[in-house]
């Protein structure tokens, strides 16, 4: 990923914002990446030309479903001010590491007030 991922960040026109890598137990590593849109997304995974493709051609190769290697995949489509990220005495991370932080207002233990607030606006 480490290809791709520096690929991705020297092309601000893909519609890459950025990726959290965390360690999640023993054997699992994830990483989450952030997109502007589906469209952008999808361009890179099925553009030949890139590391994406290729990579994953040698993968599906190499390893396919003999099951000595795990991929999980999620994708999801959240329009804009459909989220929000909270976060107390950390630097900034996940979503609110590229999307930017904003101070809490208002009432600070009602999730629903907050989400309600901004589907409203």
């Amino acid at each position: 990923m480490g290809p791709m991922i520096a690929e991705l960040e020297d092309n601000p026109e893909s519609g890459f914002i950025g990726a959290e890598t965390l360690l999640a137990g023993m054997r699992t590593v994830l990483l989450v990446q952030y997109w502007r849109d589906f469209a952008r997304l999808e361009a890179y995974a099925q553009d030949r030309d890139r590391n994406h493709w290729p990579a994953w051609s040698a993968f599906n190769k190499a390893v396919g479903d003999n099951g000595s290697v795990g991929i999980f995949h999620e994708t999801y489509c959240v329009p804009a001010g459909g989220f929000e990220t909270i976060s107390v005495n950390m630097p900034p991370f996940g979503l609110a590491r590229f999307s930017g932080r904003q101070p809490a207002t208002g009432s600070r233990v009602a999730a629903r007030d907050r989400m309600s607030a901004m589907s409203e606006g």
